[in-house]
């Protein structure tokens, strides 16, 4: 499986910022993220290097942090040794997760490092998971349709999801669906959703890592819940926020009168329009973590 670094390599001569830069240049204005099909998501899984491109909402593609010289170069390495032993560059390791773009090729949401060092390493075609992610225009339709002026918040990775080995999950999933979603979420979180729900919330879920917002949907309803909003890949954005994220925030924060943000260890209740804040501090067991928050939402309610 050796591969020419002579066949493939547009980095050749070129720094890596500068050749970032101007696939930038050369997207804006042309290029806007859309929706992959479900058959494009199942079956796409290799794509050629050349039709990925960096994403400007990435540390990757920041001023202030950039690409690392030395994890690219560590994956150079890596694959330079695969294919010197005509062994697969890219067993065991999970493919790189892209969304896919107007009028052609895909947007890289994780993996901009491996990337570069396939090129550099002449590798045509990298492993792909396409997945798709909020939109600004999937946001503002979610926010045009909904008839609450409540929302409630919660973080994916630490409040909804929980190891295999905690003392207090919601059953597995059967087959064949257990297949395709591994995550174990807390017991109770179906209850609370659907708690939530009945008093007129709508429910916005938030994640650091990407996920796709089919997979997340759809995970929720096997269990017989809905989820309004899905925000994911936050921790990619934090020091390099694009101004449309800022605008889409404070749309979400104008639209509701009320939000909840549920933690493990406390519910907090933000007002729009100078109403404060209350907090709620939840002290249960794993067991009792949902009707410890149940309770204080009807309290809340009770109390307007």
């Amino acid at each position: 499986m050796a591969i020419s670094k002579n066949i493939y390599d547009p980095l050749e001569g070129t720094d890596i910022r500068s050749f970032v830069k101007e696939d930038l240049q050369k997207q804006q204005g042309v290029f806007i993220p859309i929706h992959a099909g479900f058959w494009e998501r199942m079956f796409i899984k290799k794509v050629p290097c050349s039709e990925i491109h960096a994403n400007k909402d990435d540390l990757f593609t920041s001023d202030k942090v950039g690409p690392s010289y030395r994890i690219i170069t560590k994956y150079q390495q890596k694959y330079m040794d695969a294919l010197s032993r005509r062994q697969n560059p890219f067993a065991n390791s999970d493919p790189i997760l892209v969304e896919k773009l107007q009028p052609k090729g895909y947007r890289l949401l994780n993996g901009h490092h491996r990337w570069a060092a396939a090129m550099r390493v002449g590798i045509k075609k990298i492993p792909v998971k396409v997945i798709n992610v909020a939109t600004e225009s999937d946001i503002r339709k979610i926010l045009e349709n909904s008839t609450h002026d409540k929302r409630a918040a919660l973080d994916l990775e630490e409040v909804v999801f929980r190891p295999g080995n905690d003392p207090a999950l919601e059953k597995a999933l059967g087959f064949p669906k257990n297949l395709r979603y591994k995550q174990r979420i807390r017991l109770g979180i179906p209850a609370l959703f659907y708690e939530l729900s009945k008093h007129g919330y709508d429910i916005w879920v938030y994640a650091a890592e990407y996920y796709s917002i089919d997979d997340i949907r759809d995970f929720f309803r096997a269990y017989s819940v809905h989820v309004d909003g899905i925000i994911t890949g936050i921790s990619k954005k934090m020091e390099n926020h694009a101004e449309s994220d800022v605008d889409l925030e404070k749309m979400i924060w104008n639209k509701y009168d009320a939000t909840l943000h549920i933690d493990q260890k406390m519910v907090l209740l933000t007002r729009k329009n100078g109403g404060g804040f209350e907090e709620y501090e939840l002290d249960a067991t794993p067991q009792d973590w949902s009707k410890n928050v149940i309770t204080v939402l009807e309290e809340i309610e009770n109390h307007g």
